[in-house]
């Protein structure tokens, strides 16, 4: 176990959360870079042990002094707030930190699907960020997630009146991870760095269909939950509706019985358990 502490950035959203809670779970250093220490999360970060410093994922000034000393660095940026160039900034600022500060491996998480071309805008974003990052002198290792479980819970208020909407056929797989899944193997290349360094390796734990999710959904609530299929074209947001044709077409190439043979250890985790254990308390 190495003594410098792992730096996770935006430590207080889903995914950071994620990675910190599976490091501190294998007894490792955390160092997290969050907006403002002071919020509640932030706090409760602190709590649990964990060295909370301020930053900005588009200041590489900020990045490189959380930087300082680390024995590896778990990345993550984002569009959904400040748009797409926004995030590629955010991209080249940890790039640019990381190279400074010569961290001996940064762990990017992008997605599942970023190197088909998908057309997809904020697929194509982590596909540039991923190209600078392959191009430069930085240690890395590339994660690429799929569609999250907990994106459900986006349509929650519609899920618990009984129906699940989705722009997906019925019979149609959509891969998808748990995020502790996916804090799990990020710990692991994180802590276990030698055999993954150079690697892209997409990450899913489960490929249910839209009626098995609805059913998986209505057995944890003890109510019937019936899929109910959005046409595409009334998803209006042009990045959503770009992400769901994808998925309607090609989607996500994720080999899930080679990537769970190759990992035998993790605990990777069913559509029906997460909904089991996230739903059931709405009984």
């Amino acid at each position: 176990m190495t003594q410098e502490p792992i730096l996770v950035l935006a430590a207080s959203g889903g995914q950071g959360r994620a990675v910190t809670d599976a490091l501190l779970g294998r007894g490792a250093r955390v160092r997290a870079l969050v907006r403002d220490p002071g919020r509640q999360e932030a706090r409760k970060l602190a709590e649990t042990g964990v060295e909370v410093v301020a930053g900005s994922l588009s200041d590489a000034d900020s990045l490189a002094s959380a930087m300082s000393g680390v024995a590896a660095v778990f990345a993550y940026t984002t569009p959904f707030e400040a748009g797409l160039e926004a995030e590629v900034g955010q991209g080249r600022a940890i790039i640019s930190a990381a190279t400074r500060r010569r961290v001996p491996h940064l762990v990017f998480s992008s997605v599942a699907g970023a190197n088909q071309d998908s057309g997809v805008p904020h697929f194509e974003s982590k596909a540039r960020i991923e190209a600078e990052l392959m191009s430069g002198d930085v240690p890395h290792t590339i994660l690429g997630p799929t569609y999250f479980f907990d994106n459900a819970l986006g349509g929650a208020d519609r899920v618990l009146g009984g129906h699940l909407d989705l722009p997906l056929p019925a019979e149609r797989p959509l891969q998808q991870l748990g995020r502790s899944d996916l804090g799990a193997f990020a710990a692991r290349v994180l802590l276990e760095p030698t055999s993954y360094v150079g690697q892209r390796i997409e990450l899913a734990g489960d490929a249910p269909t839209p009626l098995e999710m609805a059913d998986a959904l209505g057995a944890a609530l003890g109510r019937e939950v019936r899929h109910e299929r959005v046409p595409l074209d009334a998803v209006t947001n042009p990045d959503m509706h770009a992400m769901w044709a994808f998925l309607n077409g090609p989607g996500y190439r994720v080999d899930i019985p080679g990537l769970h043979g190759a990992h035998p250890d993790v605990q990777w985790t069913r559509y029906s358990d997460w909904a089991e254990q996230v739903w059931s308390v709405a009984r």
